[in-house]
């Protein structure tokens, strides 16, 4: 029987066999949590002139200085009004000044903008009470982006702040990663789908779900092939359906059990499996391999099982194929709140529930802890990773917790945390 693999080495494994995907060109409202597959490059500056940044009168910083002001106001010629979206047509002279909205040009000949609250005025002159210093209030041109920088790199995903940036560039189509194309499938005899008429003996097919759903949350495009009956035609058949994505991914089926054919079907369809059992605690029986040329995951039927054993090899898979260049869940170091148990085989993941206080994170477990009872995921905004060699947890001890939600944010609101850190998980 072949041994425990330890989830490092299984990581390892599954990230050397995932590849990124293609490059496709999408509109810029379908690019949010997109990854650029090109460099960003300014076609020009921006603001593409100086501007200002406030309302009120753009004006010659030698009429205006302070020993002019010091004893009565400024009196300056008004010769033009000049709002946002038009350019200015005269200007600035000696003793004159343009009455200029935020975000307007700067007229020639000016080289400060007085803020109108520093001002009285009437429709053709303006008195100055406060002087400036040289260039104020005015946002010079390429401030912000200068032409021919890069301004994005490949591989940065797309956040809003990235989307308004790629507007700015007047970019209204860029070049993405590929989303991966996941094909999930259920086994088992036991199982009943959503639409389907099922007895009291039948048990509701929740994993392929469940599932869908963390490969739309990563990013991916879910196909959902249904239940595989616990004949190996049957699963053959389905399996084949499946091998047009770029990753396949069936729960159930991979333990040891009399009707467990997912070995066997895998052997015919010609893969090349890497491993079967997984040294962690949920999530065990856990296969993973190539069939023909397409990543094959065999996750565990239970549940909660697949639900973690998704978030450890899986969503990274996945997220390497769409051009991320880091695969983890943030983590944080949190006192633990319980005492926990367990033997030194198998690295264990409990569902927990985070929570900060006084700006230090603190974390406990969701109660029971069955790979069955699916609440304790519903529960749960983060997993506590209790390594292999880890055979007691104490109230107080730090533990790597693994973020799944920020809901923890709000708790303590306002407050940093003082001890946590970020990392990969792999």
């Amino acid at each position: 029987m072949q041994g425990l693999t330890p989830l490092e080495e299984a990581q390892r494994i599954v990230l050397e066999a995932a590849k990124p995907l293609g490059l496709e060109k999408i509109p810029i409202l379908d690019t949010l949590g997109r990854v650029l597959g090109e460099d960003i490059v300014a076609q020009r500056d921006n603001p593409p002139w100086d501007n200002s940044a406030m309302d009120g009168f753009a004006v010659r910083w030698e009429d205006i200085k302070q020993e002019h002001a010091i004893t009565k106001p400024v009196e300056l010629t008004i010769v033009e009004d000049v709002p946002a979206g038009k350019m200015p047509a005269k200007s600035v002279g000696p003793g004159q000044a343009i009455r200029i909205m935020t975000g307007a040009p700067v007229p020639s000949g000016a080289d400060t903008v007085i803020k109108v609250e520093d001002t009285e005025h009437t429709p053709d002159m303006v008195r100055v009470f406060k002087p400036e210093p040289r260039g104020a209030n005015i946002r010079p041109q390429g401030e912000d982006v200068k032409k021919g920088e890069r301004i994005i790199a490949k591989g940065t995903p797309i956040r809003p702040g990235e989307a308004g940036m790629l507007a700015i560039l007047a970019r209204s189509f860029v070049v993405v990663y590929q989303r991966p194309r996941v094909a999930i499938l259920s086994t088992g005899d036991e199982l009943a789908d959503l639409d389907e008429r099922f007895s009291e003996d039948k048990i509701i097919n929740s994993n392929s779900y469940g599932i869908a759903a963390a490969v739309q949350e990563a990013g991916g495009i879910p196909i959902l092939l249904g239940i595989a009956k616990d004949n190996p035609a049957a699963l053959t058949e389905k399996i084949s359906h499946g091998l047009n994505a770029d990753i396949l991914v069936l729960s159930g089926g991979v333990s040891m059990g009399d009707y467990d054919f997912t070995k066997a079907v895998f052997r015919d369809l010609g893969a090349e499996m890497n491993f079967w059992k997984l040294a962690i605690r949920p999530g065990q029986p856990l296969a993973f391999g190539k069939i023909q040329g397409k990543l094959a995951f065999g996750l565990p039927g239970n549940p909660v099982s697949s639900m973690v054993t998704f978030e450890q090899l899986v969503r990274p898979a996945m997220l390497k194929m769409g051009g991320h260049r880091s695969y983890g869940r943030p983590v944080v170091q949190a006192q633990f709140q319980e005492k926990f148990s367990k033997r030194n085989d198998r690295r264990h993941f409990l569902r927990g529930i985070l929570t900060r206080e006084q700006g230090v994170f603190h974390v406990r477990t969701t109660g029971d802890q069955g790979s069955g009872i699916l609440t304790s995921m519903v529960r749960a905004n983060c997993l506590i990773d209790v390594p292999t060699e880890v055979e007691r947890v104490n109230p107080g001890d730090w533990v790597n917790v693994q973020v799944l939600g920020g809901s923890f944010w709000t708790h303590d609101v306002g407050s940093q945390p003082s001890t946590g850190h970020r990392q990969s998980c792999c």
